[in-house]
């Protein structure tokens, strides 16, 4: 049987704990049964917070040969000196750099699936990137209208998916309209069904006000806009409930009723599921023709180089990744 591609791992900002968890992941590697995968960024990043054995690949086929003895890394930037905890403009670059080979490297087949770093935003920003976040541009590189996709946060014991994203809270009741739930909760239904060979998902959708509008005497978004939205799922024979009060979504017994919760806005999405999983979360975008997860946290600037940062949202982002990308292989 061949052994399957390994997964490629953008470092995100060199100056992050990205090149640390990555490290912590590869030394872990056979305690947690992590897969085999190969870093994509800058080497002197890893350096700076690491003394292990590091191997420069030239392609990603080479990843297998030496992920016993080292840590495999395709080099991109360097030269210009990271300091931990101390993010430039410089790293920034590199940082996207190492997005869009890995994505590229990702799309071409020579990697089984996509992993992504934590990044900042607002150093990209700084340099003029255009996307909301690294899920909107893996997206335009695949192709793919951000339209179509979803972002899911995977925890041990719950997964839920924003329908509105990085946008102020006070925006969020005029961009919640039901074609955006009915995207998104197809993309839910098709990525549980692909990546979690989940044939039939249950998908609980949250309710935008308190006590879910109370028959709109709290607001009329469920009556308007989330109601017409789940009639529409219902008619595509969903499995789908709904509007549920947030306040009565996740508390345990609750969550062992579905496969997803569809939540209205960010932090309804992030919230329960950081608190339940915080070292654990996984950032996952379904709808693209490729696997791609993330580590559920930021960069992390505070603690970065200081020998802090947990790897359990890497390892879990890796681990993810392979059983994903193993169930759509075998379908």
């Amino acid at each position: 049987m061949t052994s399957p591609m390994p997964l490629a791992v953008a470092l995100g900002d060199p100056a992050g704990i990205g090149p640390e968890i990555v490290a912590k992941s590869w030394e872990r590697r056979e305690a947690l049964a992590v897969p085999p995968f190969f870093a994509v960024g800058d080497c002197d990043a890893i350096e700076a917070v690491w003394k292990g054995p590091l191997r420069v690949i030239a392609e990603p086929g080479e990843a297998g040969l030496c992920f016993g003895e080292a840590l495999p890394v395709i080099r991109v930037g360097g030269g210009h000196g990271v300091t931990p905890g101390a993010p430039d403009t410089e790293g920034a670059r590199n940082s996207l750099d190492a997005l869009e080979l890995a994505v590229g490297l990702t799309r071409s087949g020579a990697a089984s699936g996509l992993v992504t770093g934590p990044v900042s935003k607002s150093r990209l920003y700084a340099i003029g990137f255009v996307h909301p976040g690294q899920t909107e541009f893996v997206a335009e590189r695949c192709g793919v209208s951000i339209d179509h996709v979803a972002m899911m946060l995977v925890g041990p014991t719950l997964r839920t998916v924003p329908v509105t994203v990085h946008i102020p809270l006070s925006d969020v009741p005029a961009a919640l309209t039901a074609d955006r739930i009915v995207a998104r909760g197809r993309a839910t239904v098709r990525g549980l069904q692909r990546q979690f060979g989940i044939a039939r998902p249950r998908i609980a959708v949250a309710g935008l006000n308190p006590h879910a509008g109370e028959d709109g005497a709290l607001g009329r978004e469920e009556i308007d806009v989330i109601v017409p939205a789940i009639e529409r799922l219902r008619e595509d024979g969903f499995d789908i409930i709904g509007p549920v009060p947030a306040d009565a979504l996740f508390h345990d017994r609750r969550r062992r009723t579905y496969d997803a919760a569809l939540c209205m806005y960010h932090d309804q999405a992030l919230v329960p599921l950081k608190t339940l999983h915080f070292d654990e979360g996984v950032n996952m975008t379904l709808g693209l023709p490729i696997v791609r997860t993330s580590p559920d946290h930021g960069t992390a600037f505070a603690i970065a180089g200081r020998d802090q940062a947990d790897p359990g949202a890497m390892v879990a982002a890796l681990k993810t990744a392979a059983d994903c990308t193993r169930r759509i292989a075998q379908a």
